[in-house]
């Protein structure tokens, strides 16, 4: 486990108070930092762009633009993100560290070309009322933050969390400025800031990238060849990013929830901006998941398997196995207590909250759903991790499967039942979700012996 399983395990080492703190501080950033930093970045270039009824009707379609833009980047490259992640994590096992470069290149065209056409495609069809260069950086935008998702994905999958922060922070840093200079012209100015941004993003990421992953070959599609991949990951990816966003979706383009912005874009104002201000809210949680999964679990994980491949007692390796379980069982509750904490803390603080950022009381009931929601689904988020881990591919599916059409069928029914039930649809999916993956997840681990020596292909 290189990377940040060694750095957290080394400051962890220190037992004490201070270090303890440290290592969920230090967590917290690298785990949460490009979601925050995205979200900060974007929010800040519509804040200090804000001077009159003109400038603040191009922050909002600047806002929303962007908003849309991160979804369908995220929804349109979740196919190829836990493709590619398995086929670079099975290339280092297999010390063949030189494939991986060349792949990289290989879905990064891959994904260049298939970004380019949908955007051609809707900026011709669905954004054709729009005006051309509103079209041509919104197309261009899509492209690189495409791009960006697999270079993170990739990056991510190498253990290069800080990496990741530090690149994301100056990136956002550079839209910040770009998009303040270029005000003056409107949503197109904005927008070329951020993309501006992004641009620099991808190339700090790529730039990484060449100086650490050695590389015999410019470009390889061998990550595509069944024999090197799992095709079961492609629904699951598409899926999961489809299960994170249905719900906006459905309140984007439902007529009593939502209104129309610039060209087919629309975004609703009742719920937009609680679910947004909750996901700030994960910063703890995904301390705890990244800690627990990369030190107790991950350490856990590699003592079974290394017993079952030396061929150790079978004593031995049951003790592992339940050195796993503890691991697992001890994690989750980790991030429940946690979280719960914090959600609890945010429930008491939530009215000053709103009063401070100088939105309505009449949020509150929603940002308290959402934060439940969101907090339940870093719960999720650990629960699908350590599927993978034990390559439960298909039960994986299954929970992913679930989260997106229990969120869809969830959020279409309190849409009908009224505002007073909003939000309770993406709660529902996500408590469902997370509490039949914690069952699977108990009886597989149950069995782990047997499925480890007998159903090997």
């Amino acid at each position: 486990m290189a990377g940040i399983g060694f750095e957290l395990r080394r400051i962890l080492q220190r037992d004490s108070y201070a270090a303890l703190l440290q290592a969920y501080g230090y967590a917290g950033v690298i785990s949460s930092g490009p979601w925050v930093l995205s979200i900060l970045g974007v929010m800040l270039v519509g804040y200090l762009s804000l001077d009159g009824i003109e400038a603040a009707r191009d922050v909002g379609q600047f806002l929303v633009s962007v908003t849309h833009l991160m979804a369908a980047s995220l929804i349109f490259t979740g196919s190829l993100q836990l493709v590619f992640t398995r086929f670079v994590a099975d290339r280092e096992f297999e010390k063949k560290k030189r494939l991986v470069f060349s792949n990289l290149c290989g879905v990064l065209t891959l994904v260049t070309l298939a970004a380019t056409a949908a955007a051609w495609v809707l900026g011709s069809t669905l954004f054709a009322d729009t005006g051309m260069l509103y079209r041509m950086i919104m197309g261009s935008t899509l492209v690189a933050l495409c791009n960006i998702w697999m270079v993170v994905i990739f990056l991510t999958g190498m253990k290069r969390y800080r990496r990741i922060v530090m690149a994301f922070f100056w990136a956002y840093s550079a839209a910040l400025v770009a998009g303040l200079a270029l005000r003056q012209y409107g949503v197109e100015g904005l927008l070329a800031g951020f993309l501006f941004g992004q641009v620099i993003l991808l190339f700090l990421l790529l730039g990484r990238v060449a100086r650490e992953i050695p590389g015999d070959a410019l470009s390889s599609f061998s990550f595509l060849r069944p024999s090197q991949s799992y095709y079961v990951l492609v629904p699951v990816g598409l899926l999961y990013n489809l299960g994170v966003w249905i719900d906006k979706y459905l309140f984007w383009y439902h007529p009593a929830t939502s209104q129309a912005v610039i060209g087919p874009l629309r975004a609703s104002l009742i719920y937009d901006l609680p679910i947004f201000l909750a996901y700030l809210s994960i910063i703890p949680g995904m301390a705890i998941f990244l800690i627990r999964v990369e030190t107790d679990f991950a350490d856990a994980y590699k003592r079974f398997y290394d017993a079952v491949r030396d061929g150790d007692a079978l004593d031995h390796i049951s003790h592992h196995k339940q050195d796993m379980i503890s691991a697992v069982r001890n994690g989750l509750y980790d991030i429940f207590k946690v979280q719960g904490l914090t959600v609890v803390v945010l429930f008491i603080f939530a009215e000053r909250i709103l009063e401070m950022i100088g939105l309505s009381q009449l949020y509150l009931p929603l940002l308290k759903v959402d934060l439940v929601g969101v907090g339940v689904q870093v719960l999720l988020l650990a629960v699908l991790n350590v599927l993978f881990y034990l390559d439960l591919r298909l039960q994986a599916l299954g929970i992913c499967l679930l989260f997106a059409v229990g969120n869809a069928l969830f959020t279409w029914m309190t849409q009908q039942l009224g505002p007073q039930f909003y939000g309770y649809g993406f709660l529902g999916s996500t408590l469902l979700a997370s509490l039949i993956g914690i069952v699977i997840l108990e009886r597989r681990l149950a069995w782990l012996e047997y499925e480890t020596f007998m159903l090997q292909r």
